[in-house]
């Protein structure tokens, strides 16, 4: 498979995002930004408590660390939930027939996750890999390698 005409192509991780459509054909695609995102997020110790929740036993007098909530993930699968949200909108409303994903492991579980109904049927591709700070050529030619193999 080729990158065809029209096709979307979102690269994303838990911080940074970015939606490309080929303006181009198959054999020259030429890659243009839709949209970009972009979140700070800080580590969870400077989001949170710094120290674990305490809870006692009933029947004695040890207490026991609660586990805590990773803040810092949370953020980062809302953040990778809101994208997953807009291309849902984007799929509903027709401006893409196509979608590639390319993201880190754990972000594309989420957006797997997320994406159901018409978004998901329209995904022909996904790619386990975090190009976020790659450039556009970078990008094209790794989507292109990976349809193609």
């Amino acid at each position: 498979m080729k990158i065809k005409s029209g096709m979307w192509i979102v690269v994303a991780d838990g911080a940074r995002g970015i939606v490309l459509v080929n303006d181009g054909n198959a054999l020259e695609p030429a890659l243009k930004v839709v949209r970009v995102y972009e979140q700070d997020n800080p580590k969870t110790s400077e989001q949170g408590r710094d120290r674990p929740a305490r809870s006692f036993q009933s029947f004695s007098d040890s207490r026991s660390a609660i586990a805590t909530a990773d803040l810092h993930r949370r953020a980062e699968d809302r953040f990778v939930d809101q994208i997953v949200a807009d291309l849902a909108k984007d799929s509903a409303a027709g401006a893409f027939d196509n979608l590639v994903i390319v993201a880190p492991p754990v972000a594309l579980g989420e957006m797997r996750k997320a994406a159901n109904g018409a978004l998901a049927k329209k995904i022909v591709a996904t790619l386990d890999k975090d190009l976020t700070a790659h450039t556009i050529p970078d990008i094209t030619t790794a989507v292109a390698k990976a349809l193609e193999g």
